[in-house]
């Protein structure tokens, strides 16, 4: 405990050089930094790997108490009730199923599934993640379920997080209710830690947001809602709407090649956490210069300086695999940190043309799967991009 202690006193200083003092990670120090810096020179260049079951199709994995204790007390953020939100997760999208309208299947590049997201969670678990993010969407919650059960992982040691689908949230309060049971039911559990609003729909997501409102109000079965991929004009027309409880989240893809500053800023005002998808921006920049010179100067790699530049700014870092050898990587992310010069370097990799992508991401997205898809009927055509 007091070389996990020590870890999170590292962010602490960290997430003070590069974000307001509120919004600090929460985390108690016992020991010092030099520690937790002890610590990881003896040992966290040594493999996870120890032990490799060749009759488990999802490879058994064995590790030291003091490895598994780095991620099982990883530092966390504090939501707008005060609940503690783990500061990393493990992301189940594409995780053994491949949803149909995912753009990569629409193009005809999706190469498929190499293992089930029983296998993959079941690893993520045992490898020390508690934190999994979910969604209708991604079309396999019951395999998140199965993976959570087979584990024996408490509930109450778990941080749960589902999202409410686009087809779903234009049927109205009805389909919402019934897909919330779907999840619950699926995912082996009596309540969310958080539900989220997946996309800002036109003309349907207030009303969506309010059904959420009773849920958690009213039925318990949602500890905190928030929302996911909303600009900040569909916070606004939230807030213009008479919602009575603010978003603690919103999801949104946040990496130094999409770094909107001026949303987050926004959103960071409000109180709102972001929680960062894309954090690893799919492996797409693993071989850039910059990545690469950084993680040298520390002797990390490409991916661990994406996920530090995450939890450094004090976003919800979400990095997903299905290797088990990456994700032990993604997360040693909180034994090292940063400079400010390094940081700024990152901060500025997001070009013009990256928002101009975003943009057109959104506008082809708060419609998908609805009647409406394909077509901009109701879509807000100017929005915050930066």
């Amino acid at each position: 405990m007091k070389i996990a202690a020590a870890l999170c006193a590292i962010s602490l200083r960290a997430a003070a050089a590069h974000r307001p003092a509120s919004a600090a990670f929460v985390t108690s120090i016992s020991a010092s930094s030099s520690a937790a810096r002890a610590f990881w020179s003896s040992s966290a260049s040594a493999a996870f790997v120890t032990s490799v079951s060749a009759s488990s199709a999802s490879s058994s994995l064995m590790m030291s108490t003091k490895q598994k204790e780095a991620l099982l007390s990883c530092p966390t953020v504090p939501l707008r009730d005060g609940t503690p939100h783990p500061a990393i997760g493990f992301g189940t999208y594409k995780v053994g199923f491949i949803p149909a309208s995912a753009s990569a299947a629409v193009a005809g590049t999706e190469t498929g599934v190499e293992r089930t997201a029983e296998e993959c969670v079941r690893d993520a678990l045992e490898v020390g993640y508690r934190f999994l993010e979910c969604a209708e969407f991604y079309g396999n919650e019951s395999e998140v379920g199965k993976a959570i059960k087979a584990s024996g992982v408490k509930r109450e040691d778990l941080f749960l997080c589902s999202k409410v689908w686009t087809t779903t949230i234009e049927k109205g309060e009805d389909a919402i209710r019934a897909q919330l049971e779907k999840t619950l039911a699926d995912l082996g559990t009596d309540y969310l830690d958080l539900y989220l609003i997946h996309w800002p729909v036109p003309g349907k997501h207030v009303e969506a947001y309010k059904t959420l409102e009773k849920l958690q109000q009213q039925e318990g079965k949602i500890r905190n809602i928030g929302v996911s991929n909303y600009a900040v004009e569909d916070y606004k027309e939230l807030i213009d709407e008479g919602i009575t409880s603010k978003p603690v989240v919103n999801q949104i893809e946040i990496n130094p090649f999409l770094y909107r500053k001026n949303t987050i800023d926004f959103f960071e005002s409000e109180g709102v956490v972001l929680q960062s998808y894309r954090s690893l921006r799919d492996g797409k920049a693993m071989d850039h210069p910059i990545l690469a010179r950084i993680g040298k100067a520390h002797s990390k790699s490409p991916a661990q300086v994406l996920g530090r530049w995450c939890v450094q700014k004090g976003f919800i870092y979400m990095p997903k695999s299905v290797k088990i050898a990456r994700m032990v990587e993604n997360a040693e992310v909180f034994d090292f940190e940063l400079s400010e010069e390094e940081m700024t370097e990152l901060d500025a990799l997001t070009t013009p043309d990256a928002f101009e992508t975003f943009r057109d991401l959104y506008r082809k997205c708060v419609n998908r799967d609805t009647s409406k898809d394909g077509s901009y009927e109701g879509v807000k055509m100017e929005v915050t991009i930066d």
